[in-house]
């Protein structure tokens, strides 16, 4: 599996970047990983090149309105993309004004972090820290405690 994480605007809080980069490293463990941030403009113009970037791939989209899912069924769902023969992944985090329609119409899955409104750095952040922990689960390492 390789996952290509892009997001708006290269993180500006120090402690967000940080983590980003430990979870990726993390990743890196049970799947390839490529990061890309985009500058941020007007959302159609971001809207353009994530889905340029992302061309190709599965896009697993960040947005509010999207699927809530819990630790273990986000875990499920990685396990049934790799089985369905699904190699490349996009995760796709908006900038600080979030995606325009024409992201989530071309979205393969929409992802919900939860229902408040998560700073996109954070929301980015969380969303690799939840890979990790998934592919932990489907590998039965200790990390996930129910």
């Amino acid at each position: 599996m390789i996952w290509k994480i892009l997001a708006v605007g290269k993180p500006k809080l120090r402690f967000a970047a940080a983590g980003i980069d430990e979870y990726i490293d993390r990743i890196l463990h049970y799947a390839r990983v490529e990061k890309r941030f985009i500058r941020a403009s007007t959302t159609a113009r971001e809207a353009a090149e994530l889905l340029e970037a992302s061309k190709n791939s599965w896009r697993t989209v960040l947005d509010e309105r999207g699927l809530q899912v819990e630790s273990r069924q986000f875990a499920k769902l990685i396990e049934r993309w790799e089985s369905q023969g699904i190699r490349h992944i996009s995760l796709i985090a908006g900038g600080a004004d979030g995606h325009n329609e024409t992201v989530r119409r071309n979205a393969d899955f929409i992802l919900s972090l939860g229902r408040m409104t998560l700073q996109h750095e954070l929301a980015l952040l969380v969303a690799l820290e939840q890979i990790y922990r998934a592919y932990t689960i489907l590998n039965g390492s200790p990390y996930h405690r129910d």
